[in-house]
């Protein structure tokens, strides 16, 4: 194993523009979510319309230290951990190059802007980056404990967002090492049974923090519910009080996100979230088989609102901005965080702003890059760890097809830190091959992003 020699100290130094940019937002932007979650952690009264584990841990690290900050540094501490380690991972296997790749990912302008704010899915990531880093360093040791670490922060990850497994799992694969990887009867086997572990992780932490029940899953229903309504032209609710369901549904919604039908939009929509609820707990249907069961019954009308939603949400086949691609300012507050205005983060705000508009903020890109990646990792030298990458991100991207109730690029934060690492190590991997196999890779990884990149920028003239 090769020595890294101090000039390769370099790759180090875009990671610590990074993390420096993103406390440009300090002491943390708190949206919406994140006050609902910060007056929560407070009281220690939580449900679970957010992560409960994220109020728990907000609400431990309280007495310390009030406020947003201590979040932030969480999320930043476990991102800037996890890339710091994987640079080490490239470094001491004789790949200055890679390591230094891996450096200027972290400079990717959304990423360094969505870290700034204090947001499960900045957490997530943190927690997902520093997973795949213990898991990469642990690979030539004959200790557990690294492993069970990683398998521990993607736990983590799981408890924040419930569609989390799907990032989660490839990671997983590759910790559990050959024994699992051998044949495709033990990697679906694997596959199944660590997908319903990190599918029980969130209600069991939501069980343990003692979290009230808040319905957030008519959400989904409701929003999906609606699509089905405005594309089948047949109501697809339960027999509600509510006048005119159909003509409701077309004046509300709108394939973009479900805020629509919520409680907090001014005017109220007649067929709103408390009204669904009402009528669904006065009825004594239970919301996700009925949901399950009108998709069935409407499967053309349902994969019409789904595409529709998700084309937008992947601002695939989109002609304009479909709302801002990051926040600028704290959302009103009863303590007074707020970010204070400066030239780091005008910088950083107009970055993010400027690429957005532009392949690197699009997810439809970055999920055919990942789809890329995966096609051509069996070529590669480092084939386990970039299919492990490209398919965490690939997936977990693929996940908001069906998940998804809003269209904000925060989602896909994951996907896009992801698939940016496997494809440093994968370009990294390029020279070691013989030409043609190199010339058979290249044109698998960047077929898809190109053909997809090409339609998306056709779609915006």
């Amino acid at each position: 194993m090769r020595t890294a020699r101090p000039s390769h100290l370099l790759a180090f130094l875009p990671l610590g523009a990074a993390v420096a940019l993103s406390l440009s937002y300090w002491p943390g932007l708190v949206t919406y979510d994140s006050v609902r979650q910060y007056d929560q952690a407070l009281s220690g009264a939580f449900d679970d319309w957010h992560p409960p584990m994220m109020e728990g841990l907000w609400r431990l690290i309280l007495p310390l230290w009030p406020g947003p900050a201590p979040m932030l540094l969480l999320q930043l501490g476990l991102y800037a951990a996890g890339m710091a380690g994987l640079i080490a991972w490239a470094l001491r296997r004789g790949r200055p190059g890679v390591a230094m790749g891996l450096g200027l990912c972290a400079l990717l302008p959304l990423s360094v802007a969505l870290m700034g704010e204090v947001l499960k899915d900045c957490l997530m990531a943190g927690a997902l980056t520093a997973a795949v880093a213990l898991m990469l360093l642990s690979q030539e040791s004959r200790s557990v404990m690294p492993r069970a670490g990683a398998a521990a922060l993607v736990f983590l990850a799981a408890t924040l967002r419930f569609n989390a497994f799907l990032a989660g799992v490839p990671i997983l694969l590759l910790a559990l090492g050959p024994a699992v990887l051998v044949s495709r009867l033990r990697m679906v086997l694997a596959t199944a049974v660590m997908s319903v572990l990190l599918l029980l992780a969130m209600p069991l932490a939501n069980q343990a923090l003692g979290a009230a029940p808040s319905d957030v899953n008519l959400s989904l229903v409701i929003f999906d519910l609606a699509g089905i309504t405005e594309h089948g032209g047949q109501d697809a609710f339960p027999a509600m009080k509510v006048e005119q369901p159909i003509a409701a549904v077309h004046h509300c919604y709108t394939p973009v996100k479900w805020d629509s039908f919520s409680w907090w939009v001014d005017p109220l929509c007649p067929l709103n979230f408390e009204q669904v609820r009402r009528d669904f707990h006065a009825s004594h249907i239970s919301a996700l088989p009925y949901w399950i069961e009108q998709i069935f019954r409407h499967p053309v009308a349902y994969a019409q609102h789904r595409l529709a939603h998700w084309n937008i949400n992947a601002r695939f086949w989109v002609h304009d901005e479909i709302e801002r691609p990051v926040q600028r300012e704290s959302a009103p507050n009863d303590w007074n965080f707020h970010v204070t205005a400066g030239p780091a983060l005008d910088f950083v705000d107009a970055a993010a702003i400027r690429s957005a508009d532009t392949p690197l903020g699009w997810p439809c890109a970055w999920m055919a890059l990942a789809f890329g990646l995966m096609l051509a990792a069996r070529r590669m030298p480092s084939a386990r760890t970039i299919g492990m990458l490209a398919g965490s991100a690939l997936f977990y991207g693929l996940g908001y097809a069906v998940f998804s109730v809003a269209s904000e690029l925060r989602y896909y934060l994951w996907t896009m830190m992801a698939a940016a690492m496997a494809a440093v190590i994968a370009l990294g991997d390029m020279p070691a091959l013989p030409r043609s196999v190199r010339w058979r890779a290249g044109m698998e990884m960047a077929a898809p992003p190109l053909v997809i990149t090409l339609v998306a920028a056709l779609a915006r003239l």
